[in-house]
């Protein structure tokens, strides 16, 4: 394949035939490949999920490469790609929950590049703390929820989008699958959801992708040099848990007083007792507490 081209075509709907204008692929990749060399952009009217399409490519091209009477590992297998859903039907968050994305009404794309810093440490507030400054800049309407949410401050809070990371091994390489949903458009649900329409009555799925893929990009280049220490200040100005009663699913601290995060982004609670512990990634789910407010 020609890495210079910005798209490939393909037969479910690829950004190579009728969605190449309406989402501005020629221009996102020209800005992009500069960041992210030999980039390829697909968009696809409907998948199951983005993140799976691109788990599944990299375990295949990882069975490739290890065995004896296969093609090996190919240049191609580690190139960034970006792929886009109009819409997705099985979308994942995080501990295997559901993400519901409706066609037209939300942005659901994930990217796969190599990464090979070793720490991979805050990787998603940091990934939390690019989208949020290329939607709202100003950070008056967008805050961060510990670990991977992007929440609308107005209105209580409510969830605007959220963030599903993922690492692959392939050859020597460690590959990063970032998966991104956000509603664009209002939704109807029973759990109230927020949209960035209200904070910017003109955003649309392909209009919002233009605007946070850039920062994206930089963000993990900057993450790659610095890791979360390059974005522990920008994430303490949107952190929403901090100051506020949390109740978590650590036995260890079932509920305590938010403190922020540490240099590694893990949260920091403390208990009735006094102490303070660190409340990491896995199997933990950390939510405002009832007085919280």
């Amino acid at each position: 394949m020609d890495t210079t081209r910005p798209f490939q075509d393909r037969a479910h709907g690829g950004a190579g035939s009728h969605h190449a204008g309406t989402w501005g692929t020629q221009a996102l990749w020209e800005a992009l490949n500069p960041l992210l060399p030999g980039l390829s952009i697909e968009v696809v009217d409907r998948l199951p999920s983005t993140n799976v399409t691109l788990v599944d490519r990299l375990r295949d091209a990882s069975r490739g490469a290890r065995d004896a009477h296969g093609r090996g590992l190919r240049a191609d297998d580690l190139r960034p790609t970006l792929l886009v859903a109009i819409e997705q039907t099985q979308g994942r968050g995080r501990l295997g929950r559901n993400w519901l994305a409706g066609a037209d009404t939300s942005l659901t794309f994930s990217l796969s590049m190599p990464m090979e810093r070793a720490d991979w440490s805050g990787l998603s507030l940091a990934v939390g703390v690019a989208l949020a400054g290329a939607l709202d800049p100003s950070g008056s309407h967008i805050g961060l929820k510990w670990p991977n949410d992007l929440w609308l401050r107005q209105s209580g809070g409510r969830k605007l989008g959220g963030i599903l990371i993922e690492a692959i091994g392939l050859g020597d390489h460690r590959m990063a699958v970032i998966g991104i949903g956000l509603n664009v458009l209002p939704l109807h649900l029973a759990e109230p959801v927020a949209s960035l329409s209200e904070i910017d009555p003109q955003a649309t799925p392909p209009l919002a992708l233009a605007k946070v893929m850039p920062a994206l990009a930089r963000a993990l280049l900057r993450f790659e040099r610095e890791g979360f220490a390059g974005f522990e200040s920008a994430y303490a100005d949107r952190d929403l848990l901090r100051g506020h009663p949390v109740v978590t699913t650590d036995s260890a601290c079932p509920r305590g007083d938010a403190l922020g995060v540490d240099a590694d982004g893990a949260l920091r609670v403390r208990d009735a007792s006094g102490a303070v512990h660190r409340v990491v990634g896995g199997e933990v789910s950390v939510r405002p507490a009832p007085d919280a407010g």
